[in-house]
């Protein structure tokens, strides 16, 4: 179940032509001149030009000092890469270099990329992984048959063999349908036996006295919207109820989920209870924490919130603990860190999740053990369209906030192409001066991860060699350690750091209200829906935002899907049309929402295949007891997988 990332394509060499700009193409060329080695500071670059059929193409490796040693002058090589074109003619960075009889073996065929762990090469994992399939004894399939003849399911482990090692594009499609089908229906089973779970619970922390958040509404300076009201009427007559609240918020990106969640918080605390607010890094942690008690000082409120994260000392934690135990807390501010070993609450009525965060069952019935069966809610600025919100979330009920505050400015939006990349370095710069900061996203982390696409790494030197010094740009990518990435995200939103390259890691962050640039490379390799989320790191403060989507491709097609964005900043609106544009030929081109981590499906992409799903799962139920394989997969997911997926 170690299943490939994606797939290279190793097309056959071509000739090097204006209409493949933008593409990632293999050519065979020979080397016109000796590799020369320069350096910046700390940046190496070698450069080199070949010829491919008397068409000079200019080669780059940045950090990659190794590969002046593979090339000689005068050899034939096939070069592989994204083809670039400027005002000094063609050029390829970070092109893989193959000699000619190696790339004649690849060519053609279809190539797994994994995840792969330190010393574990590509070549390595395949072969271990041929070797299982040969010693393997096949389980009986646990999806029964009835289900497989409707759904048109084929054999599983034909299916794994298929999804490793591919024939053709065309037979992934049936195995990886059969694979997002099982994992769609096992969620969806689970998620159903929680909710009739959830709705037999009694309300055992009954909130009535909502007096101290009134008042603070009234002093706010600002108005609730109508949609927030509203989401805050449905969760105060749960709370009021004779019934567990188990609620999800569904807000766009700046909708303000977050001020409905410290209300009822306040709340649950003037009715004697203590209240956690869950969070995914410690970072906007420790934001919600400075933003709470600021609110509670500031409007003369008599709770006290307290920080706990996993990064503190054996110490403040211990101090921490003793605070909650004792009720000395009211409002509990943290990461996973609240549901650890050594946490006692006293009365814990209501956990809000922000973010990426959904509580599995082992997570909730820490909570339970913890603290009695408190109310729940779970927040996402994920926009899904409501028929799929509904299957995905069906152990929840759902509230939407619809609108947006009136002091928002809407961000500016412009799709453009790779020769936009210079006025985008000096809009940046710009900015910077004006006294703003920028982000700019990549969709991979380094070189090798994948051959095309810009990477935070490279990208990082670049961008440093073509904005001014005095602006510091760095980076931030998901294999950083915990305390690394807190430190960047720290000096970021202090401004000490003008300029952050990062991966899709920021999608979940910190409010950071001084950035006004978003600029996405390579936008088109993303879900509308991915995109819209990134954009959502901006326009957070008064001054006005922008973003800019650059179509790396150069594609035409790709450039008209990307329009849509430019077109609106209404989440729910581009979540719908994400579901209309996308199609079969998708699967393996764009990158799903890591807010919506399934290993293999995408809600928007494979949303017939969840629909389709979601009624196996009724049969199911409806049959129970009838498929003793199935509730036996069903009892060993709900015990593993179902923490693991954040939702």
């Amino acid at each position: 179940m170690h299943l490939p990332l994606r797939y290279d394509n190793y097309s056959f060499p071509v000739n090097v032509v204006p209409e493949l700009t933008g593409h990632v193409i293999a050519f065979s060329a020979r080397l016109a001149t000796s590799p020369l080695i320069r350096r910046k500071g700390s940046l190496s670059i070698i450069t080199a030009t070949a010829s491919a059929d008397g068409i000079p193409v200019n080669l780059a490796w940045f950090h990659m000092p190794y590969i002046r040693n593979r090339l000689h002058k005068g050899e034939q090589y096939v070069f592989r890469g994204k083809l670039l074109r400027n005002r000094y003619g063609y050029s390829m960075d970070q092109a893989m270099v193959f000699s000619s009889d190696e790339y004649d073996r690849m060519a053609g065929s279809l190539w797994p990329v994994y995840r792969l762990s330190e010393g574990i090469t590509t070549g390595k994992l395949r072969t271990a992984i041929a070797d299982a399939f040969t010693d393997l004894v096949p389980d009986e399939d646990f999806i029964p048959d009835i289900l497989r003849d409707k759904y048109g399911l084929g054999d599983r482990l034909e299916c794994l063999k298929s999804m490793h090692f591919p024939k053709d594009h065309e037979s992934l499609i049936p195995a990886r349908r059969r694979l997002v089908f099982e994992e769609f229906l096992l969620f969806i089973l689970a998620v159903r036996a929680l909710k009739t779970e959830n709705k037999a619970s009694a309300n055992g922390y009954v909130i009535r006295d909502n007096s101290d958040a009134d008042r603070l509404i009234q002093s706010l300076p600002y108005e609730l919207t109508g949609a927030q009201r509203r989401v805050l009427d449905d969760i105060r007559r749960d709370t009021s109820g004779p019934l567990l609240m188990n609620r999800l918020i569904q807000g766009d990106v700046g909708s303000g989920k977050t001020i409905v969640a410290i209300l009822s918080l306040i709340s649950a605390a003037q009715n004697g209870y203590q209240g956690a607010l869950m969070a995914p890094t410690e970072v906007l942690a420790r934001q919600h924490f400075e933003n709470i008690s600021r609110m509670l000082r500031e409007y003369s409120l008599p709770y006290r919130a307290v920080l706990l994260t996993g990064s503190m000392s054996a110490g403040e934690k211990r101090s921490v603990y003793e605070d909650i135990a004792a009720h000395g807390a009211d409002i509990i501010v943290g990461t996973h860190a609240l549901i650890q070993k050594g946490v006692t609450y006293d009365r814990l009525g209501l956990v809000v999740t922000d973010e990426q965060h959904r509580f599995g069952v082992r997570q909730r019935d820490t909570l339970s053990d913890k603290g009695g069966a408190p109310h729940v809610i779970v927040m996402s600025a994920t926009p899904i369209p409501r028929t799929l919100a509904i299957i995905l979330y069906g152990d929840l009920d759902i509230s939407v906030i619809d609108e947006l505050p009136a002091h928002r400015l809407p961000i500016k939006n412009c799709v453009v192409g790779q020769n936009y990349r210079a006025r985008a370095y000096d809009f940046i710069r710009d900015q910077v001066r004006l006294g703003h900061q920028a982000y700019v996203i990549c969709p991979k982390v380094e070189e090798g991860e994948e051959d095309e696409g810009e990477n935070v790494v490279d990208y990082t030197d670049k961008l440093r060699e073509a904005l001014p010094p005095y602006i510091r740009v760095e980076y931030l990518h998901g294999r950083m350690k915990a305390a690394e990435k807190n430190l960047i995200m720290e000096e970021f939103l202090v401004n000490r750091i003008q300029v952050l390259v990062s991966t899709t890691v920021i999608e979940v962050g910190v409010d950071v209200p001084n950035a006004t640039v978003m600029m996405i490379e390579d936008a088109e390799r993303f879900g509308l829906a991915q995109l819209h989320q990134l954009r959502g790191r901006v326009g957070r403060g008064s001054s006005q935002s922008y973003c800019i989507f650059i179509n790396g491709s150069g594609d035409p097609e790709k450039q008209q899907r990307l329009d849509v964005l430019n077109h609106s900043n209404d989440g729910f609106y581009i979540a719908g049309e994400d579901l209309k544009l996308r199609g079969p030929g998708d699967i393996f081109g764009l990158r799903q929402s890591g807010a919506l981590s399934f290993a293999l499906g995408d809600i928007f992409t494979d949303s017939r295949i969840l629909s389709e799903a979601a009624e196996a799962a009724d049969y199911v139920l409806a049959h129970k007891g009838s498929f003793p394989l199935l509730e036996r997969k069903l009892d060993s997911y709900m015990s593993d997988s179902l923490d693991h997926l954040s939702l």
